[in-house]
Parts: C-alpha cells; sequence; structure tokens
C-alpha cells in the first residue's frame, strides 16, 4: 500500500494501525541505520517492525512450538520518492511453509486483522 505523507508520519500511523488491530510491535530492524553503520551505504528510510498479537501467537504455538521461526508478523515501511509504502506478509505463509493445515484459522484471523489495519491507513 502506498501513504502519501512522510516517512516519520506514515511510520506512527502504521505502529497506530496495528495496535487498533491488536498487534504490539516486538521488533524494530532500522534497516537504513544498519547498512549505513555496517556498509557505509546510504539506501531510503527503511524500517522493518515486527509485529505480534500476543493470543493469536499463542495459538499458533499450541499447534506447533517452530512456528516461532515465522513469528513475528513483519511489516515494511519504506521510503519511495515523497510517498512511503507499506508491505506486510501474509500470515497464510505459516500455513504454506509448515504444511500444518490446522494453523490455518489462526493465519487466517491474523490476515484479516492485519488486513484491516492496512484498510485503516486508507482512511
Amino acid at each position: 500500500m502506498t501513504l502519501h505523507s512522510d516517512f516519520p508520519t506514515s511510520v506512527a500511523a502504521v505502529r497506530q494501525a496495528l495496535a487498533d488491530a491488536g498487534f504490539g510491535v516486538l521488533t524494530e530492524i532500522d534497516v537504513t541505520a544498519t547498512l549505513k553503520a555496517k556498509l557505509d551505504q546510504d539506501i531510503e528510510p527503511y524500517l522493518i517492525l515486527g509485529a505480534c498479537n500476543p493470543p493469536l501467537a499463542h495459538r499458533a504455538l499450541e499447534v506447533d512450538r517452530s512456528i516461532g521461526l515465522l513469528l513475528p508478523c513483519n511489516v515494511v515501511v519504506r521510503a519511495q520518492g515523497s510517498a512511503t509504502l507499506v508491505e506486510i506478509l501474509d500470515p497464510i505463509t505459516m500455513v504454506q511453509v509448515t504444511g500444518r493445515q490446522e494453523l490455518g484459522p489462526v493465519a487466517r484471523d491474523a490476515a484479516q486483522r492485519l488486513d484491516a489495519a492496512l484498510a485503516s491507513l486508507r482512511t
């Protein structure tokens, strides 16, 4: 999704949309700062937010303890010119990667909540 606001405003809006959908941000990777510090390379503002909904994570872990390898839900927020792009990995990937169909309800619930978060950014 493309947001027509500056990067800091967009990041704040994404954080709020995730919170409103029941997700907390457990991790934040500032890719821009990391690449600059480690490789002396400059790229556009680029963050990876690790979003987690604890009840959904618990449900998934009850099915498969190894699901932690696919958690949290990664949300990328990156500048593109004067706009900001927001990308969220589809939670259905959990089902596809693991082959555990019993994760389907959890993945669909997470996908609906994340879709709602994205939709709220459109308003």
